[in-house]
């Protein structure tokens, strides 16, 4: 007969430190600009074209080198035609305590900690679009591993198996 599983209890210092860990997610910046309001909304014909850019980013934060902040930066511009219905720049955060092999670290940071994010950010966006008197942008889900593997090719770095 084997073993019964024993729980892990928080305090418990012979537990083994969880890999990953979110601390805290926030809002760093927010900015809706409609740079043609109030005639934008009576000119409106049709849904605007929306171009998204998105970028992830993370730096450590402290000197134990695993506890970081992880940034999803969004940015939406709608144009309706030629004119610029609004501009949207969202940066959403989350400081993350991250335990694993060095090796999976920038895997981890790039893929896993935006991934978590995501949903946070994507509501936030939605509702200041709704606010700001358009329709909510809802954005669909995104890969991050082709995002991290794009990245990592266009830095010439060699490709990396499934994160």
């Amino acid at each position: 007969m084997s073993d019964p599983i024993q729980p892990v209890l928080p305090g418990d210092s012979n537990a083994p430190p969880a890999p990953l860990v979110v601390n805290l997610q926030y809002v760093k910046d927010l900015s809706f600009e409609v740079p043609g309001a109030p005639e934008v909304f009576t000119q409106l014909r049709e849904q605007p074209r929306i171009d998204i850019g998105l970028d992830v980013q993370a730096r450590p934060l402290q000197q134990d080198g695993n506890t970081f902040e992880v940034s999803l930066q969004i940015r939406c511009d709608a144009k309706s035609g030629e004119t610029t219905a609004f501009i949207a720049e969202l940066v959403y955060c989350g400081i993350f305590t991250v335990n694993v092999p060095q090796e999976s670290l920038e895997p981890v940071l790039l893929v896993e900690c935006p991934r978590l994010l995501f949903p946070f950010a994507r509501n936030v966006l939605a509702d200041a679009t709704r606010e700001g008197g358009f329709m909510p942008v809802l954005l669909t889900p995104i890969d991050f591993v082709a995002l991290w593997q794009s990245r990592r090719a266009q830095a010439g770095q060699p490709p990396v198996g499934n994160a």
